[in-house]
């Protein structure tokens, strides 16, 4: 079979490799039809990571078609349409136990710090595998993984119909986000410095965009909420823009913290006290996976809005390419396997 691996900085190579066999009972091999291109894989193409050895096989969202089936899988059989929970735990720790396999210290994501999905079939267990109908195509499906992220942001915001939100960045987590605001009926107001992405964001149900690069976002968000928003994000996930986001936050708002910039962040605790502000960490997603299939199947997000360019897997070093070169345009790229 086909794969593509990240062999050294800016550069794969398509080599030949076995087919994975299933060797455990609830194993699953799933034939990879679509997978699209995260921040993490650019970071990682662009400049490396600590904790990803190269070579490497990346690719994290991703859906495809059960091949073959382990002995003991009980949901899933031959021809399903299924789509990856990259969020491998060690399940047997406290934390596991508990039910947080998102933030056990053994935690590993798929196509990241083990091998992933930019190659023609992967195994899997069967409990990492979501089904979805023949309606939704493999792109839309592989696009599960970051509505997960903002399903489980939401989840720890415990947001309600009730709430406003300010998402700062109009990538594909803030643009995630806002249609899964979107869905249990939030007002939300996006903030970016590129306009193209801003009028996707419009397009996609925001109820108030604002460059805040030649706009003044605090005047904006004082004239869409007079006390400040309910849940304030900073979808970038960088500490001068998660500092920032603090100021626009109500009385008892939930302040989501989603980046890993390693950068110690200036917080007076008096901002925090005076309010009782929240501060509230989500990492990948813990369980929502059936929440997003959900949305998908009742039409309640459309991925497609996100997808801006498409490759096949022997493009792969176009599309990585292209994507970094489009500072502005580009959302989501989507490599495909025939």
């Amino acid at each position: 079979m086909k794969a593509a691996k990240l062999v050294e900085i800016r550069h794969f190579e398509l080599t030949e490799e076995e087919r994975p066999q299933i060797r455990k009972p609830s194993d699953v091999l799933v034939r990879v039809k679509a997978v699209g291109i995260c921040g993490t894989d650019l970071h990682i193409f662009k400049e490396g990571r600590a904790d990803v050895q190269l070579p490497r096989v990346m690719g994290h969202e991703l859906a495809g078609i059960v091949e073959e089936v382990g002995s003991e899988v009980q949901f899933l059989s031959p021809g399903d349409h299924v789509a990856l929970d990259p969020v491998f735990a060690c399940g047997e720790c406290e934390t596991c136990r508990k039910g947080f396999p998102n933030v056990c210290s053994k935690v590993c994501c798929f196509g990241v710090q083990m091998e992933g999905g930019y190659q023609d079939y992967i195994v899997v267990d069967q409990k990492q595998l979501y089904r979805f109908s023949s309606s939704i195509s493999f792109e839309i499906a592989a696009l599960a993984e970051p509505f997960s992220i903002a399903a489980n942001i939401l989840s720890r915001a415990n947001a309600t119909q009730n709430d406003s939100m300010l998402i700062i960045g109009s990538g594909a987590i803030g643009l995630s986000l806002l249609q899964a605001a979107k869905a249990i009926g939030m007002r939300v107001m996006v903030a970016d410095v590129i306009d193209k992405k801003l009028s996707l964001a419009a397009h996609m149900g925001a109820d108030q965009v604002v460059n805040s690069k030649t706009g003044d976002l605090k005047t904006a968000a004082e004239a869409f909420t007079e006390n400040g928003f309910d849940i304030v994000i900073d979808a970038v996930g960088i500490t001068p823009l998660f500092q920032q986001s603090l100021q626009f936050a109500a009385p008892r708002a939930r302040v989501m913290c989603i980046g890993f910039d390693a950068r110690p962040a200036e917080i007076p605790p008096v901002l925090i006290t005076k309010k009782e502000l929240s501060i509230i960490g989500s990492r990948m997603n813990c369980h929502q996976f059936p929440t997003v299939m959900q949305w998908l199947e009742d039409g309640k997000i459309n991925a497609e809005y996100m997808i801006s360019k498409r490759y096949s897997i022997d493009e792969i070093q176009q599309a990585f390419e292209s994507t970094i070169a489009d500072t502005e345009g580009s959302v989501k790229t989507m490599i495909l396997f025939d």
